[in-house]
Parts: structure tokens; sequence; C-alpha cells
């Protein structure tokens, strides 16, 4: 689909933050940078490209998640309408996905550049490599297997460029790290648990397995950083996470599928407004967002407010570090059933080679 410009310009501020200090620094940072280096992969050896994939049913999603389902909009449809809307749903998530992945490039490109500390520079330069790779793996799958891209929504350019923009040098691990990429992370997980195909399975699985290190690295940096700020400070970052919350929350959503069916915006909303699968969605995709902003210590009166508000306020006393294992033993395990078919295909290769060599003789 037509993008509305090629590049998008975001004027940016702050200071690029040089470090003379070499000596050993954090010793839980950099052995996350030893990580990030050990765990880099080719998104073109790694994943499977030579599965197909149904562009009208890529990621195999029940019906009942579409939120035009059970409504007379849905009853009017032809198959073939039907078809194209599974089509248009799974790539707008997946572009909303690529975009993101670019915001996140940039963001550890920045933190790199802003960032006082040369641990975090370090370890953050590894992530800037992750987030091209996911990029390089959302696009290829978008053209290759999809077939279409759909801009990026509104209200995630919205807050990506607020991150952006802020001169603070920890705001893009605030606005990235912990939002922007605690919302990706969910809606990843949601998808890789409830596809029933190869290759979607595959993609967000790995991607997934990097993004836990991200968070990780999120957590430490500005949970070492926020003790040292007054209640002032703190309560400006929960303002900017109150405000990131409600926006996503709102506004993502996908109405712009709808649109290209004739439904008014005023109505595409309201109909995700009222989707069962919706409303799930909405408020699992706090999940890995509200323990981060609590563990990180922004946890004013004004913040709970707002967490109750949405529903979300118990997710605080969720276990992060036990979610992010999860995600990494799913990745393993994959490539564990992966690399034992492949080992059965090349015994039964050379048994039959064996085979037909002994016939022959």
């Amino acid at each position: 689909m037509p993008m509305p410009e090629n590049v998008w310009k975001v004027e940016a501020t702050g200071a690029a933050r040089f470090s003379w200090d070499y000596d050993d620094g954090r010793d839980r940072l950099l052995a996350l940078y030893q990580k990030g280096k050990d765990k880099q992969w080719d998104a073109v050896t790694r994943i499977d490209w030579d599965i197909e994939v149904d562009p009208y049913d890529p990621l195999g999603v029940p019906d009942q998640n579409l939120t035009l389902y059970g409504t007379p909009h849905w009853d009017k449809m032809s198959e073939r309408d039907r078809r194209e809307l599974r089509r248009r749903y799974a790539s707008w998530q997946f572009s909303q996905f690529l975009h993101g992945e670019q915001g996140a490039m940039i963001c550890a490109a920045r933190i790199v550049e802003s960032v006082p500390d040369l641990d975090a520079k370090f370890y953050s330069a590894t992530q800037t490599m992750d987030e091209a790779r996911h990029a390089e793996i959302y696009a290829r799958f978008l053209r290759d297997k999809i077939g279409m891209t759909y801009p990026i929504n509104d209200s995630l350019q919205s807050l990506l460029g607020d991150t952006l923009r802020d001169s603070r040098w920890d705001m893009p691990y605030l606005g990235m790290q912990v939002l922007i990429e605690g919302l990706a992370l969910a809606a990843f997980g949601m998808l890789r648990d409830t596809t029933d195909k190869p290759l979607p399975k595959q993609i967000l699985a790995y991607v997934m397995q990097d993004e836990a290190r991200h968070v990780a690295f999120g957590r430490m940096a500005l949970r070492d950083y926020y003790k040292q700020l007054s209640d002032a400070e703190l309560r400006e970052r929960e303002e900017f996470v109150i405000e990131g919350c409600y926006l996503m929350r709102d506004r993502l959503r996908g109405a712009e599928v709808l649109e290209d069916f004739g439904i008014p915006r005023a109505e595409a909303e309201e109909l995700s407004e009222r989707s069962e699968y919706l409303q799930l969605f909405r408020r699992l995709l706090f999940s890995r967002i509200v323990p981060c902003v609590k563990d990180i210590g922004l946890w004013g009166e004004r913040l709970q407010r707002a967490y109750v508000d949405m529903g979300v306020f118990e997710m605080g006393d969720s276990s992060l570090d036990l979610l992010m294992a999860q995600d990494e033993e799913i990745a393993e395990k994959l490539d564990a059933e992966r690399f034992a078919a492949e080992e059965q295909a090349r015994v039964a290769e050379v048994a039959d080679a064996v085979a037909a060599g002994a016939e022959e003789g």
C-alpha cells in the first residue's frame, strides 16, 4: 500500500556523550553484552524461508479473532472478501511490527550516542544490530509472503516521535524499551502462541528471544538511574508513561483495515471497542509493561490509578524474569525440533544412498 512519504524526519535533540572511562563496568550489564554477542544470528539461514504461506490466511488464527466476525458486515461478506480481510489484518499487524522495529533500531542507536556509561553503549550497539535483523525479517515476510504493507499507525508514530524528540538520554529507554517494546512483546507472544503456521511461529519466537535481552537491558539501566532522580523528575516520567499507555490502548486497534472495506472510521472504532477479542488483546498488551514500570521505580499514585482505570493494575505483580525465561525456552525448543528433523532427513538420505549402492553392487 502507498506510504504517505518515503522518509519521515524527526528533529531529534540531545547531546552525544563520550566516555573516557574504559575501566570495567557493571558486571550484570557486561554479562548481558557478552550474551548479546554470543546470541547474534543470521535471518537468512536460521529461518526456513522455503515454507509456503497462504497470503489469505498467513497466521491461521480463528475468525472469531477478527473484529467484524459476528457482525452484519461479516454476514454480508463473500468468502473472497473474508480471505482479503484475513490478509489485510495480518499485513497491518506485521507492518506495525516492522515500523516499530525500525524505530527500535534508531532508538538503540540514539542510546549508543547519548547514554553516559560505556557498558550501556556496548550493549546497545548489539541491540541496534538485533533490531536491524528484526526489521529485515518482517519486511521480507510482508514482501515475499503477504505482498502488502500498511503505513505506520498514527499513534505509534506519535509515541515514537515523542520518544526521539526528548533531549533527556533516558527517554529512548523509557519510550522504546519499556513502552513500545513491551507492547510489541505481548503482541508477539499472543500471535506466537495462537498461530498454527510454522513460518510466523519461527519468526515471532526468534525475535522474542532477542527482545528478552533488550527488556532486561532497559530494566537494569533505568532502575539504577531512577534511584537518583527527585520525586518531581520521576513524576515527569510517569506522566509520559501514562500518556503513552492510553495512546496505545485506545488507538492501536487496526481500524484502518475496516476502513478499507468501506466502514467509516467512527463505526470502525466502535466495532473495535466492542470486540471481545480486542478487549482481551488490549488488556494483555500490558502484561510486559506494567511489571517493568513498577520494577524500574515508576509507581506513583497517579500512575497506579491509571492502571486501575485500564484494568491492568494487578499485572504489576507478574514475574518478568519468568516470562523472559519462557521466551528463551520456546525459541531453543523450536531450534532443537528443527535440527532434529533435519538430522533425521540427512540420516534417511544417507541410508537411501547406501541401499541404492548395495542394489547396484
